[in-house]
């Protein structure tokens, strides 16, 4: 094991032996910016500019710009490189689309990135798009597309990049049920992550490439997976599942890298607040014998680069006046972040399946299901503006009714609670129903019971009868595993944006407190 090796001292005189053989490299990434260019609070959504001013916000592009610089500065060799999902999660993507996230990543300077599932949302055109814009390779190893042509003749599965006179080879990985996350659309199939990349590393290899980094918009646990059962990974740089990981943050999931067998392992949480920095040194047969780092935090003591400040003030311009409107108030904080609303009931969830049930309940619905993934931020408490509502709910998906028997509401509480461990977003928020589930059953089998308000009455569910459900048109489209939906009886998906329905439930609140009711219970 590399980390036991690092502790004997007979490495360290080998290393000594070699010196001048040995290669450093300092690796800085992102992951899952979800178009935060401008500066986040706390909360992860949008901080004001008084809060900025007084220190108090975190991330936005030109803060990275100049921890980028400063990040070169101190390295003799380095590349940067994203882990995916730069689309989707502000106004900034719902209006530009993926062109602002190209100009801001150019300016940035980025080697390369892989294609995240949010990079699908808008199907393959909206990607070819971004691609054709960057001046760096996007990369997805874990898929056929090759019949699509939107991306036969632009994606690459790898690449190989020089830096200090080395090669080094950069393999792409992309979830595998993107398919169910977002819209690649009928031409791209994903495929098994192991297999694709040790392919391409095999590839790699075969052409006298030693330093192999795999960027990975897989999930932390994916990614552990995929080190122990790969030969030929030195590093792989995260995304997906927003981990932080590092030796010195609370909360943080794991250690800063993590090293499986001889591979590194890394994530940057999410939101443009941590830029990654891992150092790694190789010897002359491209074997990592030393890798340290630490995610650095871009709170208020990193400055501003003046000009994208101001570049990103223009690009806004557009949106000021939709997203600066007040549209409600709120009594404390809305708790709405991915740690909660992926794995209990959340105040964020129980707000948005209300606001869902409320609108449609005199069409005969009686129940709401809203993923926990389409939940993107929390609010903080006072007034709450449009802009802060669609950063809550970025992905312009609109209300979705129909009827399925209770059997198909039981199993959809299965999917939604199968895969709680992975923080998957399939976890199901609720209104008008409550349910119990068990944790150390088997996925499938964990959900213990359910019960239906009938005219004010708690009901068992009843497996045989036909229930009205609302939903939002992803999720009822199959998304997020929600496939026991997809012949669902007099479907509706061209319902209000659901961003509109919630900001209008707010409205009519006078002053929304935020709860829990214990609608979602777990068994300990």
């Amino acid at each position: 094991m590399i980390k036991n090796l690092l502790a004997s001292g007979a490495v360290l005189m080998l290393g000594a032996g070699i010196a001048q053989a040995d290669y450093s490299l300092t690796i800085l990434h992102t992951n899952d910016f979800h178009a935060r260019f401008e500066p986040i609070s706390r909360f992860d959504s949008g901080c004001s500019s008084d809060d900025n001013a007084e220190g108090k916000c975190f991330g936005g592009t030109a803060r990275l710009i100049t921890a980028v610089e400063a990040a070169r500065a101190r390295s003799n060799n380095s590349i940067l490189v994203d882990g995916g999902d730069q689309f989707q999660g502000t106004l900034f993507y719902t209006y530009y689309k993926g062109a602002m996230a190209a100009e801001f990543m150019n300016k940035l300077g980025y080697d390369a990135m892989t294609v995240g599932n949010h990079e699908f949302d808008d199907g393959p055109e909206v990607l070819r798009g971004f691609m054709d814009a960057v001046s760096f390779p996007v990369l997805m190893s874990n898929a056929e597309f090759s019949g699509e042509p939107q991306l036969a003749d632009k994606l690459l599965k790898s690449t190989v990049i020089e830096r200090g006179g080395e090669k080094i080879g950069l393999i792409g990985l992309t979830p595998e049920d993107t398919d169910e996350l977002a819209s690649p659309g009928p031409n791209v199939t994903f495929t098994d992550p192991i297999a694709a990349v040790q392919g391409e590393v095999d590839k790699l290899t075969a052409e006298g490439v030693n330093k192999i980094i795999v960027l990975s918009h897989s999930g932390y646990e994916v990614d552990k997976r995929v080190a122990a059962g790969t030969t030929g990974v030195d590093v792989i740089v995260g995304g997906h599942d927003n981990s932080l990981l590092s030796n010195t943050l609370e909360g943080a999931k794991g250690p800063y890298p993590t090293m499986v067998g001889n591979t590194a392992i890394v994530q940057a949480y999410a939101y443009g607040k941590f830029l990654g920095e891992l150092n790694v040194t190789f010897n002359d047969a491209g074997e990592i014998i030393e890798a340290v780092g630490e995610p650095l935090i871009m709170d208020g003591t990193v400055a501003e680069d003046e000009a994208t400040v101001a570049r990103i003030a223009e690009l806004a311009v557009p949106l000021d006046e939709i997203r600066n409107k007040v549209v409600a108030s709120t009594t404390a904080p809305i708790e709405g972040d991915r740690s909660f609303c992926r794995a209990v009931e959340c105040e964020m969830g129980n707000l948005v399946a209300d606001a869902m049930l409320d609108r449609v309940k005199d069409q005969g619905i009686q129940i709401a299901i809203a993923n926990g993934g389409g939940l993107r931020a929390s609010i903080d408490a006072g007034e709450v503006t449009m802009g802060e509502v669609l950063t809550v709910l970025p992905f312009q998906n609109t209300l979705s009714t129909f009827q399925v028997t209770g059997a198909a509401v039981k199993a959809a509480l299965e999917n939604g609670v199968s895969q709680v461990e992975e923080g998957a977003g399939r976890f199901p928020q609720v209104a008008g129903l409550r349910f119990t589930w068990d944790a150390s059953k088997p996925a499938g089998e964990r959900v213990v019971s359910v019960e239906v308000d009938e005219n004010g009455s708690w009901m068992p569910l009843d497996e045989g009868k036909v229930y009205g459900l609302v939903s939002n048109n992803f999720v009822r489209n199959g998304g997020d595993g929600y496939a026991m939906f997809t012949d669902a009886m007099n479907a509706y998906d061209f319902g209000p944006d659901l961003a509109d329905v919630t900001a209008e439930y707010l409205a009519a609140s006078g002053g929304y407190t935020p709860y829990l009711d214990g609608r979602i219970t777990k068994v300990e």
